[in-house]
């Protein structure tokens, strides 16, 4: 965590990763301009807060600035992608959309991570943070798998048609079943939130709709465990062994 006007627009010339910033509401001033410029040049967020909830985070003087650095470091697809042909590799690629539980977050990362993803896709916002709880879950997967913060998931999502990648949506708006898709082409698997699903503009953009079928009265299951159902389906399918 870092506080202070000065010291979080010196976080951000040395490119460390803000997962999360917060602002104190009606805050002006000739520095606080200088930072705002700042955010606008690295397409930043940021929230806009009361200070009670800043002085709730620290006691000390945050000059009515509060950022939290992340972790990891981020990566894009589009530099990373080469890489995985230049190995020879068929890219296997996960696309969250609109995951904001940190605990599935990590879930998903470390069944990804086993079972030897590429990368995990993620928006800037609207999208779990990675922070101590999500990779305590993940049990560290999230230090060793690639993920990719992109600002437009309906610009990565075609991008990557035209890179040569199917896209797979997991929903239930579909009667066609996970197992009846082919996974052994470049992939990249594509989750929607619980409660809302995948945005219409991958769905539509989208190769392949698939769901998993359900048989219980229970119509849905918790979305790391979807993730992990599809992931193992497509490694069954590409024949991988340890």
């Amino acid at each position: 965590m870092v506080f202070g006007i000065r010291a979080v627009i010196e976080a951000i010339d040395s490119g460390k990763e803000i997962e999360s910033l917060f602002i104190q509401r009606g805050i002006s001033g000739s520095l606080f301009l200088e930072l705002k410029s700042l955010l606008k040049e690295h397409g930043l967020s940021y929230q806009q807060v009361p200070i009670e909830k800043l002085n709730r985070i620290t006691r000390k003087n945050h000059q009515g600035v509060i950022a939290v650095i992340s972790p990891i470091i981020y990566q894009h697809i589009e530099d990373l992608l080469p890489t995985i042909y230049e190995r020879g590799e068929t890219p296997l690629l996960l696309m969250l959309d609109g995951v904001t539980d940190v605990r599935n977050m990590g879930a998903i990362a470390r069944t990804a991570e086993c079972a030897g993803v590429h990368a995990i896709i993620v928006p800037k916002k609207g999208s779990a943070e990675i922070n101590p709880d999500a990779i305590k879950t993940s049990a560290g997967a999230l230090y060793k798998i690639p993920v990719c913060r992109e600002d437009s998931l309906g610009k990565t999502g075609r991008f990557l048609i035209e890179s040569g990648i199917q896209l797979v949506v997991s929903t239930e708006k579909t009667k066609e079943s996970v197992y009846d898709v082919d996974y052994s082409g470049p992939t990249c698997i594509i989750m929607g939130a619980e409660d809302v699903g995948v945005s219409d503009e991958l769905i539509r953009i989208s190769d392949k709709l698939a769901k998993i079928p359900m048989f219980g009265e229970i119509g849905s299951l918790n979305v790391s465990v979807s993730a992990a159902v599809v992931i193992y389906e497509a490694i069954r399918q590409r024949g991988l062994e340890s």
